[in-house]
């Protein structure tokens, strides 16, 4: 089984030839962190794919620039059987590499510095920042008992023995203190016992719920942090306290599609799928936090739901680039909130989250501004 080959192949993917975090990529075994997965099978349905029962296919895999799905809902794939189907939500995953690698430079590493990885999963940042670090500097925490136990093993069969404890680090006060803290996991709004367990000067790198923000900053005196939004971005699962996430608006997705609404009126801008607009979709999360997005293509036919659980919705709809007809109802008007940030898009050329100034006070909540906009995620 060459792996080697390919983990080089890989690391000259995601890292530059004079890159620091080279040398852990093309000597982590990233497949023995993922011998079984699930993978897309049909709309909202996961099938079961076994490594060792196609070593091809599981190489090509494990050493692409990929996610691999490890946990469906509460479905483990080291729990199944090859073939096997499940529905639901991607609740862990080995996060591709070249977003790994990405958190890891903004948390400005050096030799000596302890590190607490939020977000364990299939155990590819701890993997590679124990090798870069020194395995004594790492620590990892997930809120996944199974995961925490399968992740400590697989690393200890590489020769690898960082810290690694299960607990609900949004939640909990943390084992100890940190020169960093790097989150795959996505938080909002920042969790206080992070900044509580960052050392003076520490540095803590993580993202906003449903949004593609990355957050940088720099610990301050009064215990909150001084930063700013990356002039780039990820997606990362939202961290999560039980088994599952909770329920969906799944029954006001099927009032936005069936009804005709308080108000019907004709949309400025054409139908965008929200969740892929990942400017858009950021700036709608913090200015409307807690909207969920659904988005269907039929032929020429485009149509986007947004609903909120104060019973908001809306549903636009239209053929191709012309204008949509909305619909919309509930106590706000979600389209007109959009399409609100969408005429200050238009306007200014872009939108004022990347690259804006962040203070995050010491309870977690985050201020920011730009120019004369401020807004706050709480």
């Amino acid at each position: 089984m060459d792996w080697e080959q390919r983990a080089l192949r890989l690391a000259d993917e995601v890292t530059d030839p004079v890159s620091r975090w080279r040398e852990s990529i093309a000597s982590t075994a990233r497949h023995e962190l993922v011998p079984r997965w699930w993978e897309r099978h049909d709309g909202d349905t996961w099938i079961l794919r076994d490594g060792p029962s196609d070593i091809e296919h599981w190489m090509r895999r494990a050493y692409s620039d990929r996610s691999v799905i490890t946990r469906v809902g509460t479905a483990h794939a080291d729990h199944g059987e090859l073939g096997d189907l499940t529905e639901g939500r991607p609740t862990s995953s080995a996060t591709h590499p070249g977003l790994v690698v990405r958190m890891l430079r903004h948390g400005r590493l050096a030799e000596g510095m302890d590190l607490l990885d939020v977000g364990t999963g299939a155990g590819g940042l701890t993997a590679y920042a124990s090798r870069r670090l020194g395995d004594q500097h790492v620590t990892s925490v997930d809120v996944d008992p199974y995961l925490c136990d399968v992740a400590r093993d697989r690393l200890a069969a590489m020769g690898l023995h960082p810290q690694i404890h299960t607990l609900d680090a949004t939640a909990t006060k943390l084992p100890e203190t940190y020169d960093r803290i790097i989150a795959t996991v996505s938080v909002r709004p920042v969790p206080a016992s992070w900044l509580a367990a960052l050392r003076p000067g520490g540095r803590l790198v993580t993202t906003i719920a449903n949004t593609s923000l990355i957050l940088t900053a720099w610990k301050t005196e009064d215990g909150g942090a001084t930063g700013q939004f990356e002039r780039d971005w990820a997606g990362f699962m939202t961290s999560r306290r039980g088994e599952d996430y909770e329920p969906g608006l799944t029954k006001l997705f099927d009032v936005a599609r069936d009804l005709d609404g308080d108000e019907a009126s004709t949309g400025r801008y054409p139908v965008v799928d929200v969740e892929n607009a990942w400017e858009l979709r950021s700036m709608l999360e913090v200015l409307v936090p807690g909207v969920e997005l659904d988005y269907e293509q039929q032929g020429r036919r485009r149509i986007a739901y947004l609903v909120h659980a104060d019973g908001s919705w809306a549903r636009a709809a239209a053929d191709r680039l012309d204008p949509p007809t909305v619909h919309q109802g509930g106590p706000r008007r979600l389209w007109d909130e959009l399409e609100r940030i969408r005429n200050r898009q238009s306007a200014e050329g872009g939108l004022s989250l990347y690259g804006s100034p962040v203070r995050v006070t010491p309870d977690g909540v985050c201020h920011l501004s730009r120019g004369r906009w401020t807004a706050t995620i709480a």
